[in-house]
C-alpha cells in the first residue's frame, strides 16, 4: 500500500512511485523493509525456546493461550503504529505468537488425532494458515482502495480476528491425554482419552502412553537427549525438513507476491489481485493433502510435488530470463499468463506437500520424552531459515534476477532425492510405535536403533 510505504519506508515508496534508475528486479531492495518482514521470524525463533518449556511443564493448551495473547498485543501495536519502532515492536510480538503457536498446535493435533486420520487432522493446521493467507490478501486488496492511513491500519488490525479465535479456542479445548499423563495426571488423561476416542476401551493406547511417560520422566535434559544416537534420525529428519521447506522458495513467492508481480509489470492493483489468486490456489490444494495424506502416504505426495515444483520454477526462470531484463520488460500478455499459471502450479504442489507435511512429520516421529524439545528445535530451524530467506530475498532477487528460481529449483531437486532415499513412511503408524514399526525397519536409520543405547538423563 502506497500510504504504508510512504509513512514507514519512504525510500522504497520513492522508487516504486517514480521508477527511478533502479532496475526491474531491485525496486524494493531495502534493508529496513526486509528487517520489518524478517523480525517476526527472528522473534518466533527465540520464543519457541521458551514455548518448549511451557508445553512440557504446563501443557499444550496454556501454550496456545499464550500465543493468542501475544498475537492480540502485536496486532494492536501494529494497527496503531506511529513510527517504525512501534511497527517492528508489534511485529516482534506477533513473532512470539508464531513461536508459541507453532510449538503447541501441531503437537496438540497429532496427540488427539486417531492414528488412521492423524495426517489429515494435523494438516487442518496448515489449512487454516492457507485460509489466513487468502483472507489477508483479500483484506489487502479491499483496504488498498481506502485513502489515507485507515487502509493499512484496518488491514493490520484485521489480524486480530484469527488472534481472538485462537485465544477463544485455547480456552474451550481440553488438554491432550499425552500431556496430562506426562505431567502425572493419569486419571484425567484416561478420562480425556475415552472422551476424544468415544469409547471406554482405550487400555492399549493408554498403556502406550504410560510407558512413554515413564521414559519421559527419566529424561531431565530433553534437549541433550535429542542428540543421543537413537534420537538422531528423528532430529536429522526434522531439521532437514524445515531447511528444505524454506529452500523451496515458497516464502519468496507467497509473501513477496506483490513485489514479484510488480516486477512483471502488472501494476499495483493487479499485483494484489495476483496474490489473491495464488492464495485461492493454496486453500483447495491443501484440501487435496488432507484427503490423500492418510491414503497414499507422505512420501508419494512429497515426491510428486518435487517434480511439479522443479518443472514450474524452471519454466519461470526461462521466461523471465528471456523476456525481463534489468531496465526493460518485454513480457507479453501470453508469457505473463504463463508465468502466473506456473506460479499457481508451484503453489498447488507446495500446498499439498512441503507446506503441511513439513509440520506433520516432525510432530509425529518424536517419542514423548523428546517431543516438546524436538518440536522446539523444529520450529527454531524453520523460523531461522524463514528469517534468512526473508532477510535475503529482495537482495537475492536484485542480484540473481531470474536466476533466483534456478537457485530454488536446485534445492527442490536435492530435497526430492532426500525424500526418495532417507524419509520413511509414517502413514497409519501409532506415534508410540514408530520406533518398532518404522525406524527399526528402515534400510539406513535402523543402525541407530540400538537397544543398548538406553534413554539417558
Amino acid at each position: 500500500m502506497p500510504e504504508f510505504l510512504k509513512k514507514f519506508f519512504p525510500v522504497v515508496y520513492g522508487r516504486v512511485k517514480t521508477g527511478g534508475k533502479k532496475n526491474n528486479y531491485c525496486k524494493c531492495d531495502n534493508q529496513g523493509l526486509q528487517l520489518f518482514t524478517s523480525s517476526l521470524y527472528l522473534a518466533g525463533l527465540t520464543a519457541t525456546l521458551f514455548a518448549s518449556y511451557t508445553t512440557r511443564t504446563f501443557g499444550r493448551r496454556p501454550t496456545m493461550l499464550i500465543a493468542g495473547v501475544f498475537y492480540i498485543i502485536g496486532v494492536v501495536l501494529n494497527a496503531a503504529a506511529q513510527d517504525l519502532a512501534m511497527l517492528i515492536t508489534g511485529r516482534i510480538l506477533l513473532g512470539c505468537g508464531v513461536g508459541f503457536a507453532n510449538q503447541a498446535v501441531p503437537l496438540f493435533l497429532s496427540e488427539i488425532a486417531p492414528t488412521r486420520i492423524r495426517g489429515g487432522l494435523n494438516i487442518l493446521f496448515q489449512l487454516n494458515v492457507t485460509i489466513g493467507i487468502l483472507f489477508a490478501n483479500l483484506v489487502n486488496y479491499g483496504t488498498a482502495k481506502i485513502k489515507g492511513d485507515w487502509g493499512w491500519r484496518l488491514s493490520l488490525g484485521m489480524a486480530g480476528i484469527p488472534a481472538l479465535l485462537l485465544t477463544l479456542g485455547a480456552l474451550l479445548v481440553t488438554e491432550t491425554p499425552a500431556s496430562l499423563v506426562e505431567r502425572g495426571r493419569f486419571d484425567e488423561g484416561k478420562a480425556v482419552l475415552r472422551q476424544i476416542r468415544g469409547t471406554v476401551n482405550v487400555e492399549p493406547e493408554f498403556a502406550d502412553l504410560l510407558e512413554a511417560s515413564s521414559l519421559a520422566k527419566d529424561v531431565k535434559h530433553p534437549f541433550r537427549n535429542l542428540i543421543r544416537r537413537r534420537n538422531r534420525p528423528h532430529l536429522l529428519i526434522s531439521v532437514a525438513l524445515q531447511i528444505f521447506q524454506q529452500c523451496t522458495g515458497i516464502n519468496a513467492i507467497m509473501f513477496c507476491a506483490p513485489v514479484l508481480f510488480s516486477t512483471l509489470g502488472f501494476g499495483s492493483d493487479a499485483s494484489l489481485y495476483s496474490a489473491v489468486l495464488t492464495g485461492a490456489v493454496n486453500v483447495p490444494s491443501t484440501l487435496v493433502s488432507i484427503y490423500f495424506v492418510d491414503k497414499v502416504g507422505r512420501r508419494v505426495l512429497l515426491l510428486e510435488a518435487g517434480l511439479q515444483m522443479f518443472f514450474s520454477q524452471l519454466v519461470i526462470a526461462i521466461v523471465l530470463g528471456i523476456k525481463v531484463t534489468d531496465h526493460s520488460n518485454n513480457l507479453s500478455k501470453g508469457f505473463a499468463v504463463l508465468v502466473v499459471v506456473m506460479i499457481c502450479t508451484y503453489v498447488a504442489a507446495f500446498a499439498w506437500s512441503w507446506g503441511p507435511l513439513g509440520w506433520l512429520i516432525p510432530s509425529e516421529i518424536f517419542p514423548l520424552e523428546t517431543r516438546s524439545a524436538g518440536q522446539s528445535v523444529t520450529v527454531c530451524v524453520n523460523l531461522l531459515f524463514t528469517f534468512i530467506i526473508a532477510q535475503a530475498f529482495l537482495l537475492m532477487l536484485c542480484r540473481f534476477k531470474f536466476g533466483i528460481f534456478i537457485f530454488f529449483s536446485s534445492w527442490v531437486l536435492v530435497m526430492t532425492l532426500f525424500v526418495m532415499f532417507l524419509l520413511p513412511e509414517t502413514k497409519n503408524v501409532p506415534i508410540e510405535e514408530m520406533r518398532e514399526k518404522v525406524w527399526k525397519k528402515h534400510w539406513f536409520w535402523a543402525r541407530f536403533m540400538d537397544d543398548q543405547d538406553v534413554t539417558g538423563k
